[in-house]
């Protein structure tokens, strides 16, 4: 009972801290950037993979619901996503970054800030442009059968952070990455914010009874976040924010009911029935009206791409 209670507190601080520090070390022993960077995400999801089995924010939720072979082929193939950006794309974000600073003149990144600072601002200023993508998943209308895998799973736990499909896991990362890149924002502060982004996804996603009391003004935790899976859709298009709550403050979407503990289900009103094979996750949105038919209830009929989000989503 003790531990539990300590869990519910100690473990985002830990699990973040810990991870970070891992970086940092690893990079000051030489690591190229991208290898401290999966160092520092693999301490962290081990330590959240274990705060899940020493205190579980639902019990029913610690066994496999037939979703973890999928998960896990999705983390393998997700980690891959942001090597080939980093090997295809960011040569062109950092070529738009270098036009930038010859026009100005300067560069408008503050790499002389202590690294700590460097990673809050680029936490800022990256969420932003994530916010906005993430919101466009759920409003737009083309843009869900994209995002949609993320919400399909009938339990949260840590590896649903890693269940996007590619595409749009890719513009997400480009969101964030290609920002900094822009901006000039140093290789072990982007190592770092990597790494940060990917444990809070862990923890955000976590079947840990998790409590941030204030923190819940700043960190879009899993206090927040389990909203953003609920079943009802007025409680689900909300808590956009990948890292940050700040941008869902700003913007009006920051949900989080006084004295309730989270929503009695999660996943997608309209598709109970979606499939948990992963060939299907990647050819969901190619094939979205024959998804719908089998993945719908017994007397649902496909909806047409155009119509409004208000109907079809989570």
């Amino acid at each position: 009972m003790i531990l539990r209670s300590i869990l519910k507190y100690a473990t985002f601080p830990l699990a973040l801290s810990i991870s970070l520090a891992s970086v940092w070390i690893s990079i000051s022993w030489g690591s190229p950037e991208w290898v401290a960077a999966t160092i520092g995400t693999v301490v962290g999801l081990f330590m959240i993979a274990a705060a899940e089995r020493l205190n579980p924010y639902r019990e029913d939720w610690l066994r496999s619901h037939g979703d973890l072979p999928t998960d896990l082929l999705h983390a393998l193939v997700n980690a891959i996503v942001p090597e080939s950006t980093r090997l295809f794309g960011h040569a062109i974000f950092i070529g738009l970054g270098a036009t930038l600073i010859g026009t100005l003149g300067f560069s408008l990144w503050p790499d002389t800030l202590h690294p700590v600072l460097q990673l809050a601002l680029a936490l800022v200023v990256a969420e932003f442009f994530a916010y906005w993508i993430h919101r466009a998943t759920h409003e737009i209308a083309f843009f869900w059968p994209w995002h949609a895998t993320h919400h399909s799973p009938p339990r949260l736990y840590c590896l649903n952070a890693a269940r996007f499909h590619p595409v749009d896991l890719m513009a997400t990362h480009l969101a964030h990455t290609g920002t900094l890149l822009v901006l000039g924002c140093p290789a072990e502060v982007l190592a770092l914010h990597a790494s940060f982004t990917a444990v809070h996804g862990f923890l955000q996603h976590a079947n840990v009874d998790l409590r941030l009391g204030p923190l819940n003004w700043v960190f879009s935790m899993a206090e927040l976040h389990r909203w953003h899976h609920s079943l009802v859709i007025e409680e689900a298009n909300n808590n956009f924010g990948a890292n940050l709550i700040l941008w869902d403050i700003v913007f009006g979407t920051r949900f989080l009911p006084d004295g309730n503990e989270g929503p009695t289900a999660i996943g997608i009103s309209e598709l109970p029935n979606y499939p948990e094979s992963y060939l299907e996750h990647l050819r969901a949105p190619f094939d979205w009206e024959r998804l719908q038919s089998i993945a719908g209830p017994e007397e649902h009929e496909p909806l047409p791409l155009d119509t409004p989000t208000s109907k079809i989503h989570p």
